[in-house]
């Protein structure tokens, strides 16, 4: 195959110190993999941040380029399963970790990792939900197993952030009376467009009493922080409720009894997209393309280009941004 140079977001490990810069890359350079892909849209995620950052847990060896989320265009494929000019998403599995990811013009990845656009989505939308929407919706899923609509409200923690943007759009279309928490007074019309039905302050949600049961409020939840903001879903559920996590951003502790477990008999249910089953990830994003699209969806992004990634990492990780942020690797004069 011709020889090909494109750009990609490279992190680097210089005495201790992590620094980021566009740098011009050969496709030599990406690793063994069935499929390579024109990324056309990548997006940023919490943990794109802790990559770019230098942390360990996500990524171990620099240099490296993150983006756990890829949509494009297939280039190459010694898989029967895709032919060149095959539309294909790639959102978890180790992309972006320690795999050289969507902030770069071209990926190289296995065939398992990807899953074919559905019908009725674009490669910019897929982006817009991207793994922090894909995670809404298996939170959703598991959510709505348990708890129906006449049940009771449903809380949603973090509800500016790309995960709790997209879950309050869902569970609206699905009928659910929802309370997002929000620390964000400017953002309670951004809310309430995405259909939340009440907000409340995240200092009044936190200033709870520390008993091991407080008054049932709510059927269920799906909370993205973790820490206090999870221990007090838990203590409120009504009987027989259930909450879904997948954060950790206030903390990876749980400081609380068993008590609302065993006398409401709650149910804590973890979810991870990263290794999410294939059958289950085609069945997903086929519902996310179709009756569970959000209607709002082109309001809930902003979109920028490699050259605004550094400052969009350092907003996401001093929580400035809400919704999704998706990075157009088409077009580098947006």
């Amino acid at each position: 195959m011709e020889q090909i140079t494109y750009r990609a977001f490279v992190v680097e490990e210089t005495e201790g110190k992590y620094v980021s810069s566009i740098k011009n890359q050969n496709i030599d350079q990406l690793p063994a993999g069935d499929l390579l892909i024109r990324v056309h849209y990548s997006s940023l995620n919490y943990k794109d941040a802790l990559s770019a950052s230098g942390n360990k847990g996500v990524t171990r060896k620099y240099p490296h380029t993150p983006g756990i989320d890829a949509a494009g265009v297939v280039v190459s494929s010694s898989n029967k399963a895709f032919n060149p000019g095959d539309k294909v998403i790639v959102t978890g599995y180790d992309l972006g970790m320690n795999t050289s990811g969507g902030f770069g013009e071209y990926i190289r990845v296995p065939a398992e990792w990807a899953v074919m656009l559905p019908e009725n989505l674009t490669l910019k939308e897929a982006m817009i939900m991207g793994t922090a929407g894909f995670t809404a919706g298996i939170s959703v899923t598991r959510l709505t197993e348990l708890v129906k609509p006449s049940q009771g409200k449903i809380i949603v923690t973090g509800a500016t952030g790309g995960v709790g943007s997209v879950a309050l759009s869902i569970l609206s279309k699905l009928g659910y009376s929802t309370v997002a928490v929000s620390g964000k007074l400017a953002e309670y019309d951004y809310l309430k467009n995405l259909g939340a039905n009440e907000i409340i302050s995240r200092n009044d949600f936190l200033n709870m009493e520390k008993k091991p049961v407080l008054s049932a409020k709510y059927a269920g939840g799906i909370d993205t922080v973790g820490g206090s903001f999870l221990e007090n879903i838990l203590k409120t559920l009504s009987p027989l409720g259930a909450v879904t996590t997948c954060g950790s951003v206030a903390s990876t502790d749980l400081n609380m009894t068993v008590f609302p477990f065993i006398l409401r008999g709650i149910s804590l249910i973890g979810v991870s997209a990263q290794n999410y089953p294939m059958h289950l990830r085609k069945f997903l994003w086929n519902t996310l393309a179709a009756e569970w699209k959000p209607e709002n969806l082109m309001q809930i992004y902003n979109e920028i280009n490699l050259d605004q990634l550094t400052e969009a990492i350092q907003s996401i990780l001093k929580g400035q941004l809400k919704g999704r942020t998706i990075v157009n690797m088409k077009d580098s004069n947006i």
